[in-house]
């Protein structure tokens, strides 16, 4: 009986689009840095071009999520350090950059559904992977203007929502904002659920073919995305120290 311990293997593919992702985030928060808070005068980072760059990492993030939970060992010790990581940067903001403040941030919502993950797993491998597929990327576009109080697709507006389901943050957690609530970076648990879910049933449907993939990756991508959690708590920090120096240089 072989008694070493074979090493975990990683996916190149995977490490790589998630490295592609974690830079791609880097340049998005570079900029957004220095239009809002130093008053450079872009005027295409609030165009459509910015705004599905930002939509491009998010979802590409949020995907890749789901999938990686169909391959978790240890969900609960994760869920529970990406949700405590984005409460973290939840209190830095409130404390000390309030106008910039971010509630309900992508790690809280990513945290979150990894713990959601925990129970619905064993009921969600009995679903068909295609028609779990489907069906939550049918639900995540049909529920994506939730926060602005209607269920449909794009501006097609099918179901419009009750005034008193936008109560409080417990609500406006779940999608339903309340009137005032305000994030630099807003994560609800609807409809970005779904889109984890879609994350899911993408593993379930490839899984089986990452252990025959030959692809290395690329070595820099490849180390980004082995350590985007790190990356993502400290590069906000150094971004705005960045600018600070350019701006007293400038």
């Amino acid at each position: 009986m072989d008694l070493v311990k074979k090493p975990r293997t990683r996916c190149a593919l995977l490490d790589t689009l998630r490295g592609l992702t974690v830079l791609s985030m880097v340049l998005y928060h570079a900029a957004w840095d220095l239009v809002y808070m130093f008053g450079v005068d872009w005027d295409w980072y609030y165009g459509k071009g910015a705004y599905f760059w930002q939509q491009s990492i998010c979802c590409t993030f949020i995907l890749l999520s789901g999938f990686c939970a169909g391959m978790s060992k240890k969900p609960l010790k994760r869920g529970l350090m990406v949700s405590g990581l984005g409460l973290i940067v939840t209190l830095v903001t409130v404390l000390f950059m309030p106008e910039n403040r971010v509630v309900f941030g992508v790690l809280t919502l990513i945290g979150a559904c990894m713990l959601l993950m925990i129970p619905l797993k064993p009921l969600l491998k009995r679903v068909n992977v295609w028609a779990g597929l489907a069906g939550s990327l049918g639900l995540f576009l049909f529920t994506r203007h939730i926060n602005q109080g209607y269920l449909g697709l794009g501006e097609w507006e099918l179901i419009q929502l009750p005034d008193f389901l936008y109560q409080n943050y417990v609500t406006t957690f779940f999608g339903f904002m309340h009137k005032g609530f305000y994030s630099t970076d807003y994560f609800s648990l609807f409809p970005w659920v779904f889109l984890f879910l879609a994350g899911f049933f993408l593993h379930k449907a490839l899984g089986k073919f990452l252990p025959k993939a030959t692809w290395k990756g690329i070595r820099l991508f490849n180390f980004i995305g082995r350590h985007a959690l790190e990356i993502y708590a400290v590069h906000q920090p150094l971004i705005y120290a960045g600018c600070l120096v350019w701006d007293m240089l400038r």
